[in-house]
């Protein structure tokens, strides 16, 4: 009797062990998506600014941050430099709608340079 509910405590915890894991796994395979499409879209933000398409310059930006966050609520832990990407993609968002692509260009450039960091956890 007791080796039966040995035997069912351990594949309780192996099922829930496998569970974590693979969910863990499907995180962070969403955070890189995410981050992936937050690059893609900022790189196409970067090139409209510095064609002067202010306006699509901002489309392109708003989905790229849209992404970026989605990266950021997907890793379990903090990171900086999703947070300091975030911060210049709203910073290039806000100089955009001021119709300012040259500046909000900028920002993209640098919101790109933190994106592109490697995750360390």
């Amino acid at each position: 009797m007791e080796s039966r509910q040995s035997k069912i405590i351990i594949v309780a915890m192996m099922s829930t062990l496998t569970f974590l894991f693979s969910s863990s796994e499907v995180t962070a395979s969403n955070a890189n998506h995410h981050i992936t499409e937050t690059i893609k879209l900022a790189e196409t933000a970067r090139i409209h600014g510095k064609a002067g398409h202010t306006k699509t310059l901002l489309e392109y930006a708003q989905e790229s941050l849209t992404h970026a966050r989605a990266a950021e609520n997907e890793l379990t832990i903090s990171h900086q430099r999703i947070t300091e990407s975030i911060k210049h993609l709203e910073k290039a968002i806000a100089l955009a709608n001021q119709n300012d692509s040259e500046v909000a260009t900028k920002h993209i450039i640098q919101a790109l340079e933190y994106m592109r960091l490697p995750i360390l956890e």
